[in-house]
């Protein structure tokens, strides 16, 4: 959507939609008469939804994809592409609180899902501007930075990863900035271009002979002795099996997943282009990079080099493009106060899916097959776990997850709508603030 307005900090063809739809706009996909009936209906054509479809079409299965968007309209166009090992409580934590054996499963998992996307995207030959650049975590105080340097130092027995310390004095040969106190640079992350990669998907999806269909919301699920009648707004279709990768978009269609997922708006925006010397003086390297703050800010090159993606979770409700891409560059200058002229090209936002204990899920409820709850670290996540559902209902052993030793959990009172989030949001932005 174009905005039709001139504004001092928008340039003269400031799209209010993701940066990533210029070059991967989103797909004109035939809209075939819907079968009456599949093997496997698979609710949502995103990252998780796609990936499933292929392992269950692969697998022999006829296979019907179904979304009430366009085919990715969700966060898999509209995430910022940066690849992570996905597990964001520590191995301590989870050991505290699932024992050190179920610790160690589920973060090997979030070590499994960078693996995974590394070795899926070369073996499929999916063109998306995948690297491996590193990821610079920076500390936004002092004593941030002592945490994180002494977390690295001491990495649990048989999860290590390659990792090094930048301290503040060196920081500028890694991020062209004095507004941190140092960080570490996790050397295996990754980054891509998340159109072109969900582009990808749909096209090997497609070539299985499974289905997609856009613009088709599932308005009921009822269960039958034989698998389920699925109610769309286009007809009937009678299926075995279902699996819902809804995730930040999850809702009343399913009430049991609905309450397990908290959804958050996260925002980005991008730069007009920038000359080639302020690129190379503010990111020396492609490094994606990220923040100690809770209310966390994350960015990166363009992969083109041209500008700056830079996101974050600016406000608990927000959803104009405007108001939050204002926020975004605020706090971009605030970092690089050279910016203070730049201009923004694009501004938009999506939905992702946090859970009350930080952690993905996947598994099956009511007949029902899941995978969700990325909590702002899908990219690599959300293809894995949805390969790993995918596999469970072809009732293959690789489809077993580290995940399964942790319930799906919920909270008294909360139906899906996050009324805590405004309260939150100002109390961790206050905290931040405090310990800067």
């Amino acid at each position: 959507m174009k905005i039709n307005r001139t504004d001092d900090i928008l340039t003269s063809d400031f799209m209010a939609q993701p940066y990533w739809w210029e070059r991967s706009p989103r797909p004109n996909l035939d809209v075939p008469t819907l079968p009456t009936s599949v093997d496997v209906v698979v609710v949502g054509s995103g990252y998780t939804g796609l990936c499933a479809a292929l392992q269950v079409a692969r697998g022999g299965r006829s296979t019907l994809v179904l979304d009430a968007e366009d085919a990715g309209w969700g966060c898999s166009s509209r995430n910022g592409g940066q690849i992570s090992t996905s597990i964001k409580p520590d191995y301590h934590a989870l050991a505290r609180k699932h024992g050190p054996e179920t610790a160690f499963n589920i973060v090997k998992e979030g070590h499994n899902s960078l693996a995974w996307i590394k070795a899926f995207v070369a073996a499929e030959a999916i063109e998306c501007d995948f690297l491996v650049p590193g990821r610079f975590h920076a500390a936004h105080n002092p004593r941030e930075f002592e945490i994180l340097a002494r977390d690295i130092a001491n990495q649990p027995k048989g999860l290590e990863v390659p990792a090094h310390v930048v301290p503040r004095a060196e920081q500028r040969r890694t991020l062209g900035t004095d507004s941190y106190h140092g960080g570490v640079v996790m050397e295996a992350h990754a980054s891509l271009d998340p159109g072109r990669y969900h582009q990808g998907l749909l096209e090997r999806v497609l070539a299985t002979g499974a289905t997609i269909v856009p613009h088709c919301p599932v308005t009921a699920l009822n269960k039958t002795s034989g698998g389920f009648t699925v109610v769309t707004s286009r007809s009937t279709v009678q299926a075995r099996d279902i699996i819902v990768a809804t995730n930040g978009y999850t809702g009343s269609l399913t009430p049991w997943l609905r309450r397990r997922v908290i959804p958050i708006g996260s925002y980005i925006i991008a730069t007009e282009p920038l000359a080639p010397d302020v690129m190379d003086r503010l990111f020396p390297s492609q490094k994606v990079i990220s923040d100690t703050r809770k209310v966390v800010y994350y960015y990166r090159p363009s992969p083109d080099r041209t500008r700056i993606l830079f996101g974050g979770r600016v406000t608990s409700g927000e959803t104009d493009p405007l108001r939050s891409g204002a926020m975004l560059r605020r706090d971009l200058i605030g970092i690089f106060p050279e910016l203070a002229e730049v201009k923004i090209s694009h501004s938009w936002m999506g939905f992702v899916a946090y859970t009350f204990d930080e952690l993905s899920h996947i598994g099956s409820h009511d007949g029902l097959h899941y995978a969700m709850g990325y909590c702002g670290s899908g990219v690599a996540m959300a293809g894995y776990l949805g390969t790993r559902v995918g596999q469970q209902v072809l009732g293959l052993a690789e489809g077993r997850t580290g995940l399964v030793g942790a319930s799906f959990q919920t909270r008294p009172f909360y139906t899906g709508t996050p009324w805590f989030l405004p309260a939150s949001v100002a109390y961790y932005r206050w905290r931040d603030g405090a310990s800067a």
